[in-house]
């Protein structure tokens, strides 16, 4: 029997997590090795189930339950053009090898030379704000136009705006997912899943077909994200998430963890500010984020304006003088109205008018209890405040 069907009857086991999994082959030397052993030799947390069918196996080999389960999951994957992945294969991706206990078996659809580009994981919050969708899509743009795949876990959020970014940038972009390759979750994600494969990206996961999204799936598909990829870009998340898990696992696995800072009002930011306290890099730019992978794409780096801000672009040097000063009053912080009209000194009509434009123009978006600039917004800002300052005020 070879290494991939022992491994798959391996984890059929009934209660057999990758854990379980590793402390067998670690204790018996192989997965072949480890089916051969007497059932009373199995963890005594394992469910009586899995001695019963560790038996059968004994008896009948490849015709028994656990057997034949590894052959059918082989001819599905084979029918359908996914790749199986075991973890001695030299198609196994190098980087996620030298975590603790890897994915014994990854499943791919799309394309598997993806997995030996360098990647860059982003994560981030699901509900996250205008702007943090905006840098997660710029920085993925730019670093996937670098050469660098980027890679998430096709969450709504900063994870779908990251695998969006690299696409827009020509690049590589790489699902993890926490169910099986071929269920894509949430479905709303199902094009997005196809555009990744059409850019001869890939998707993966560790977990057999026909796995259904469960909440003890994330956090293993999250070390799987931090274990691809040289380092981690966290780009909005609350303390308590699962995209700070990833950020922390990357740190336990020695990678790089950059953070990108926020305004000390936003909830999405004091994640970043929590990872920054811990040892995450404080990012600016995604010139930032090849600096410290140290030139693996050497001279990239310095090509003219590669990861500059973009000036402010003809529409917005058209913005009306009123537009622009709301644009300065608002700064980095989110503001409030009544903050808004004591620094701009314009009355209510006149001030909403220039927000709704603002909106409009995706320069500007709404926050429970004021506004803030996005983006698009703080990029047209930094061109703004080289322009002299003139007096607030709403004409």
């Amino acid at each position: 029997m070879d290494a991939l069907t022992a491994t798959l009857s391996l984890l059929r086991l009934e209660g057999i997590g990758p854990g379980l999994y590793w402390q067998l082959v670690e204790r018996f030397g192989s997965a072949q090795m480890a089916l051969q052993q007497p059932p009373a030799q199995l963890p005594r947390t394992l469910p009586d189930r899995a001695r019963a069918q560790l038996a059968e196996f004994q008896r009948l080999a490849l015709d028994s339950e656990l057997g034949q389960w590894a052959l059918a999951q082989r001819q599905r994957c084979a029918e359908a053009c996914i790749y199986l992945m075991h973890r001695d294969d030299d198609s196994y991706p190098a980087l996620l090898r030298e975590i603790p206990r890897p994915p014994p078996v990854l499943y791919l659809r799309g394309n598997p030379d993806s997995l030996s580009l360098p990647q860059v994981a982003v994560v981030g919050a699901r509900r996250a704000t205008r702007a943090g969708l905006d840098n997660a899509q710029a920085f993925s743009a730019d670093l996937a136009a670098a050469g660098f795949a980027i890679t998430s876990g096709l969450a709504l959020g900063v994870d779908a705006a990251a695998h969006k970014g690299a696409l827009q940038g020509g690049g590589t972009t790489i699902a993890v997912l926490g169910t099986g390759v071929d269920q894509i979750y949430p479905r709303r994600n199902s094009p997005l899943a196809e555009q990744i494969l059409e850019g001869n990206g890939a998707i993966i996961s560790e977990l057999p077909l026909g796995t259904a999204p469960e909440a003890g799936n994330f956090p293993r598909r999250n070390r799987i994200i931090a274990g691809l990829s040289l380092g981690t870009l966290l780009v909005e998340a609350a303390v308590r998430s699962g995209s700070l898990i990833t950020a922390r696992l990357a740190l336990e696995q020695n990678r790089e963890v950059f953070a990108i800072p926020g305004s000390i009002h936003n909830p999405m930011a004091r994640g970043c500010h929590h990872m920054i306290k811990h040892g995450a890099q404080l990012t600016e730019t995604s010139g930032d984020i090849v600096q410290h992978l140290g030139g693996l794409l050497s001279g990239l780096a310095q090509q003219t304006g590669l990861f500059d801000a973009p000036p402010a672009s003809d529409e917005i040097a058209k913005l009306p003088e009123a537009q622009r000063q709301v644009m300065r009053a608002l700064g980095a912080d989110p503001r409030s109205i009544e903050q808004l009209a004591r620094d701009t000194g314009a009355d209510a009509g006149a001030l909403m008018a220039c927000l709704l434009q603002l909106e409009l123009e995706g320069l500007v978006e709404q926050l429970p209890g004021g506004y803030q600039l996005t983006g698009p917004g703080n990029m047209a800002l930094q061109a703004l405040v080289e322009e002299p300052k003139s007096r607030y005020g709403l004409a």
